[in-house]
């Protein structure tokens, strides 16, 4: 799908289409041939990438990419914002971690730039893209669209390649995972607790899905401040478990 006009009025098509109605979500699959080849070709890297026993990767990499791009969620997005807020952590809570295994960049990043520096790039980007200027540019057509996804992705990807390694400190990784949540908290909770909505994109396309655009907003705020923080409190906890269970003979932790 690309962006266009809508009956010759200065309206903007947002990359996925329309917002649909119930009745039409299932049959709205997103065939545009860019995402198509971007699904094609990080499934192709993945399966390159990996040894033969783990090829499981490359099929989940196959399975969630095309969840986001090909599958009617997609067009989903454009009707509600609690479903682009749930497509976006689905973006950087499994394909990007699983993208980060693939491409093995966690002591490659690492090593290059403060640890610290990939958690404010990636919390510029969320919040330029979930806060009311942002999210309508990314509305305007195909570029908008997908220069949100690569920066989401991308920045994503470079925090997990901190988290993950084995090369950053029990310490660091746990205090950047921390402020991951707590930044996130905060947007979560203003969006949960606004009196009002903040995205004119939805405020006529939710009521066909049972919500009015507050209820849709506010369950998009507790849908970022419970599952969508979860991948990151549990990073914390294992890299914590991890770091104590290497504590030396002195009992002193490997911080």
């Amino acid at each position: 799908m690309e962006g266009g006009r809508i009956f010759g009025v200065n309206q903007p098509v947002p990359y996925c289409g329309p917002a649909p109605l119930p009745s039409q979500v299932w049959g709205a699959w997103n065939l545009d041939p860019f995402a198509l080849a971007v699904v094609v070709a990080l499934t192709m890297l993945s399966a390159l990438s990996l040894h033969r026993h783990r090829i499981w990767i490359a099929t989940a990499v196959f399975a969630v990419s095309t969840l986001l791009l090909i599958s009617p969620l997609c067009a989903l997005t454009t009707a509600l914002f609690s479903v682009r807020v749930t497509h976006h952590f689905i973006l950087m809570t499994v394909l990007a971690p699983l993208l980060t295994t693939v491409f093995r960049t966690r002591s490659a990043v690492s090593s290059r730039l403060p640890p610290e520096m990939a958690f404010i790039f990636h919390t510029l980007i969320f919040w330029f893209w979930h806060i009311p200027p942002g999210y309508a540019f990314a509305l305007n057509g195909m570029i908008p669209y997908w220069i949100m996804q690569a920066g989401l992705l991308a920045s994503a990807i470079w925090l997990w390649a901190i988290l993950l390694s084995p090369r950053t400190s029990v310490f660091t990784a746990v205090a950047l995972a921390l402020a991951t949540v707590a930044q996130m908290g905060m947007l979560a909770a203003i969006l949960t607790l606004s009196r009002a909505p903040l995205f004119a994109a939805h405020l006529d396309t939710t009521q066909a899905f049972g919500l009015e655009p507050l209820q849709d907003q506010q369950l998009a705020g507790v849908i970022m401040w419970t599952v969508g923080l979860l991948p990151y409190l549990i990073v914390a906890l294992i890299r914590l478990y991890r770091g104590v269970a290497s504590r030396d003979g002195k009992g002193s932790w490997q911080w």
